[in-house]
């Protein structure tokens, strides 16, 4: 299996995140550190760091991973209006540079706090368009001099970035489930990245984009498909479940309201609304999580033993995902038993069939 392995290695300043047991030395740079060099020694890619007001700068963060990792790559989350398109370009070539083409960036238009850094509360489709916008700027002063730009949101004169980064710049993975987000993915995104849907929904939503590549003349090599889920993986699958609904019914007991969860955008609406199938979809997609709290990546997991998961993992590469973005709490402990426990099964040939 020919794929792409990421870990995820939370940007918060307070300990906690998702049940995470890390209290001393968090949030400094050795203990981020760790985290990074812990998922390269245990056959990691690199991994996802997130972004958002009130976190530490997600590029500062990924920039001293580069510095003390060798082959670990951080996937930067930005977000347009944070970042100016060409101050965003630079920064990115120049760290892909320094890092020897190690930099991926995750591209988020989710909502945030903006009037805090001086954007501003747009509409979804001119937010997505936004996007667009930015994406396409930043590819071109990646690949050519002096270009200039008249957008409906952003504009540049005569721009060109220094250093150049490898290749043609950092790939750009894309979320988002809304018609407005979908048309962002198919023309300007590397890999589009899906949460833990059920595979007859990543299997409609790959169908769908693939046509609207060729419906909106994407002028990029085809786009890839990525996966950002929870696995929980123990020894065995009955252990694996009891320490699942174990996690859930603590999550249970301090839970609020998922109202604020629904509200905020299509994919997690989406994610949610799964309970009404079931508690368990497909071989082990466990969807309770989304009852009790969990948003995001945190809304399904992946439960069981590692031939369970990885066999469920198989099952989405099969429909065309090529990318994971993986993680468990406590984030170390999970980093290594996750790697040395689904990777190389991922890695290896599938016997034929007798």
């Amino acid at each position: 299996m020919s794929a792409t392995f990421l870990w995820y290695i939370p940007n918060t300043v307070d300990p906690g995140h998702r049940g995470d047991d890390a209290v001393d030395g968090y949030g400094t740079l050795d203990h981020s550190v760790d985290l990074a060099v812990t998922a390269e020694r245990h056959g990691w890619s690199g991994a996802l760091i997130g972004t958002g007001w009130g976190r530490p700068d997600t590029f500062t963060v990924a920039t001293a991973l580069a510095a003390r990792t060798t082959t670990f790559r951080p996937l930067a989350a930005i977000r347009p209006g944070y970042w100016r398109p060409a101050h965003f370009a630079s920064a990115a070539a120049t760290l892909d540079r320094l890092s020897g083409g190690r930099l991926l960036i995750n591209i988020v238009s989710g909502q945030d706090n903006l009037a805090a850094y001086g954007d501003i509360e747009v509409d979804q489709a001119t937010r997505y368009a936004r996007t667009r916008e930015f994406m396409r700027i930043a590819r071109r002063l990646w690949t050519e001099e002096n270009v200039t730009y008249a957008g409906e949101h952003f504009s540049v004169t005569n721009a060109t970035v220094v250093p150049r980064p490898y290749r043609n710049g950092p790939r750009l993975y894309f979320g988002g489930a809304s018609a407005a987000a979908e048309k962002v993915a198919a023309t300007e995104a590397d890999v589009q990245l899906f949460w833990g849907e059920p595979l007859d929904g990543v299997a409609e939503r790959i169908d769908r984009l693939r046509t609207l590549s060729g419906d909106l003349d994407r002028d990029l090599p085809p786009l890839e498909f990525g996966l950002r889920i929870t696995t929980l993986v123990r020894d065995t699958t009955e252990q694996a479940w009891h320490d699942a609904e174990e996690k859930v019914a603590e999550m249970a007991g301090r839970s609020g309201s998922t109202e604020l969860l629904r509200r905020a955008a299509v994919g997690q609406q989406r994610l949610l609304d799964l309970a009404d199938r079931g508690e368990v979809l497909d071989s082990c997609l466990y969807t309770a999580p989304g009852r009790y709290g969990g948003g995001g990546a945190g809304t399904t997991w992946l439960v069981g033993s590692a031939d369970d998961v990885a066999a469920a993992l198989r099952k989405y590469a099969d429909l065309g995902i090529s990318h994971f973005v993986l993680s468990d709490t406590p984030y170390r402990r999970e980093t290594a038993r996750v790697g040395d426990a689904l990777i190389h099964r991922l890695r290896e040939p599938v016997p034929a069939a007798t």
